[in-house]
């Protein structure tokens, strides 16, 4: 019997390397960003550098947009002519319309699809896609696939610290009072991306308080489960980002680093400037 030919679907919040998404032939649906009331393709018609330096430089509205079901239709229409069906796996349905959105292209496709709901984005959204990969290719049928991936959300985390409010206030995520108290008392939020749903974790005074509140997070799971690798996460600020990898480096020398820019249509919220851990307990 021939192995079925499988699709592999997800979307621009996943966060994947352009070497990755061409060596497993992945489909990503790109969401979009809003600037002014121009819509740009997230990863193709704009790059998050280009993105955080307008933000920073530039007035304006900043806002982000799920993609259109028209254009996720087509994709389905294509991929039924070539594979058995798809998988895709996409970023948390609480923060974004895609995932409901490709479940109802697929369907007016014709589409069989096995679409998850990855409850988060960026690099824990990113490990899901790969080990998903990787339990196919070991021979483990569909459903106990979708079971382990849906089942392995439950252990990923993804920490963000904003360097301020503006955007956050802009977006509608705080009130005035609350960015005007903050700035006074340099309070800095920590969100936290759980059950899907972005957070306020905690709120700390400076920024030192807040990477040690991220470092001390992660030392509870290194020490309790296992955790292989970690993503510095960074809204265009490289070198806060290189500061902040090389303290895991040397408080977890075991663990593998890697930095990744803050997707973009998450940074439209948080603002240039943001920071954050990631990492996976396996």
């Amino acid at each position: 019997m021939n192995k079925p030919k499988i699709a592999w679907i997800t979307d621009t919040t996943s966060s994947l390397s352009k070497e990755f998404i061409k060596q497993h032939n992945i489909h990503v649906i790109p969401l979009h960003v809003v600037i002014n009331d121009t819509f740009y393709k997230e990863t193709i018609d704009i790059t998050e550098e280009d993105f955080y330096d307008r933000m920073k430089n530039e007035e304006g509205k900043f806002q982000s947009s799920q993609p259109t079901i028209g254009d996720i239709v087509d994709l389905y229409e294509k991929l039924k002519e070539e594979y058995d069906f798809g998988i895709a796996i996409h970023a948390s349905s609480t923060l974004t319309g895609t995932y409901q959105t490709s479940v109802m292209a697929a369907e007016m496709a014709g589409f069989k699809l096995f679409a998850i709901d990855s409850h988060t984005g960026s690099y824990p959204l990113s490990f899901l896609v790969k080990r998903g990969i990787e339990l196919v290719e070991k021979g483990l049928d569909i459903d106990e696939v979708v079971s382990q991936l849906n089942a392995l959300r439950r252990h990923t985390r993804l920490f963000l610290v904003p360097s301020n409010l503006d955007q956050l206030h802009k977006s509608g995520r705080v009130s005035g009072s609350q960015k005007i108290l903050a700035s006074l008392f340099n309070i800095k939020p920590i969100l936290s991306i759980e059950d899907g749903a972005a957070k306020i974790k905690d709120k700390v005074r400076t920024e030192k308080k807040a990477i040690a509140w991220l470092v001390n997070h992660l030392k509870d799971d290194f020490h309790s489960k296992t955790v292989r690798k970690v993503a510095i996460v960074h809204a265009n600020d490289t070198e806060r980002a290189a500061g902040l990898e090389q303290l895991v480096n040397e408080t977890f020398p075991n663990i593998e680093t890697v930095k990744l820019m803050l997707i973009t249509v998450a940074g439209v919220h948080t603002g240039v400037g943001t920071l954050g851990l990631s990492w996976v307990n396996e």
